[in-house]
């Protein structure tokens, strides 16, 4: 896990490394996107929502490539529709994708000659995503609010979170949306219904909120329809605080959470957001995030 000093800071305007040209379907271009993940080069592999299609961008690079989808909306097998998570699978040198509207789970090679992907899981209502160092997949169910975990070859999977029904109860989720899941399998979960961050440990019966859960607003005891989520080895958990434009950092046992970057209006500048969706670290403690409806994401480096 990543270690990230507890007084670290990060400058206060980000650099865009994919997309930043308007809406669109271009090469340069993003479009609503939503999840991502870093490969430890820094290329970044994005799920470009509306243009259905995964597309990675290499460091540096004005351009991205569309790796997966990229042939309008659909369910054939060499297109996706509307996906909002992809991560790296390194065992199997593939893209994982949560293929949303499909309603499954894909998985794409990441070969350059690869021209469809094999459906991993279907008749889910998946969002986001999460592997852990067992190769475990977890998969967020916004619809029955669980997430499972599955084996590979799985198709049943193990329940980890929720799957009591829709409901701000401890033993409850709602809305489920982003995952992330430590060494212990520990699962932290994002609702935007409940605007807080749960964590459930490994067997638990209920979680723990870590983050929110004060109702939805923008003082820093409150969130307001988080997304995306890290935690590193500190067990800070930082979160993609979306409509406040703003991301948040919350220490172990914190009862508030402070904020590391943005918070200064929704609006286009480099120093704001806005909507919120994916957030990550490469492996230097640089900060990753999806700028949803300005079709772009940014990099905010360590002071």
């Amino acid at each position: 896990m990543l270690n990230i000093l507890a007084n670290e800071r990060w400058v206060q305007s980000g650099v865009t490394i994919a997309g930043g040209n308007g809406k669109g379907a271009d090469t340069n271009q993003l479009n609503r996107p939503y999840g991502f993940c870093i490969d430890e080069d820094q290329t970044v592999a994005i799920a470009d929502c509306d243009s259905h299609r995964i597309v990675q961008w290499k460091k540096g690079e004005a351009n991205g490539q569309i790796v997966a989808g990229g042939n309008r909306a659909g369910n054939r097998l060499d297109q996706l529709h509307c996906p909002t998570d992809v991560l790296i699978d390194k065992e199997t040198d593939s893209f994982i994708i949560c293929d949303r509207e499909n309603r499954r789970v894909a998985r794409w090679l990441r070969k350059t000659d690869t021209t469809e992907g094999e459906i991993l899981l279907d008749d889910i209502d998946c969002y986001g995503l999460a592997k852990d160092d067992q190769r475990y997949l977890y998969v967020a169910d916004y619809k029955k609010h669980e997430v499972r975990r599955y084996r590979a070859g799985d198709k049943n999977g193990t329940l980890v979170a929720g799957g009591h029904g829709r409901g701000a109860g401890l033993h409850q989720l709602n809305m489920p949306r982003y995952l992330f899941v430590d060494r212990q399998q520990t699962v932290y979960v994002s609702e935007s219904d409940t605007h807080r961050v749960m964590k459930w440990k490994q067997g638990a019966k209920a979680g723990i909120v870590v983050a929110g859960g004060q109702g939805e607003g923008n003082a820093l005891t409150q969130l307001a329809s988080p997304r995306g989520i890290f935690v590193d080895a500190l067990s800070t958990l930082y979160v993609a605080d979306s409509k406040n434009d703003r991301v948040v950092r919350w220490s172990q046992r914190a009862h508030q959470g402070t904020v590391i970057v943005g918070g200064n209006g929704r609006g286009t500048g480099q120093n704001q957001f806005n909507w919120l969706m994916g957030l990550s670290f490469d492996r230097h403690g640089n900060l990753y995030v999806v700028d949803h409806n300005n079709h772009r994401v940014q990099q905010f480096s360590l002071e």
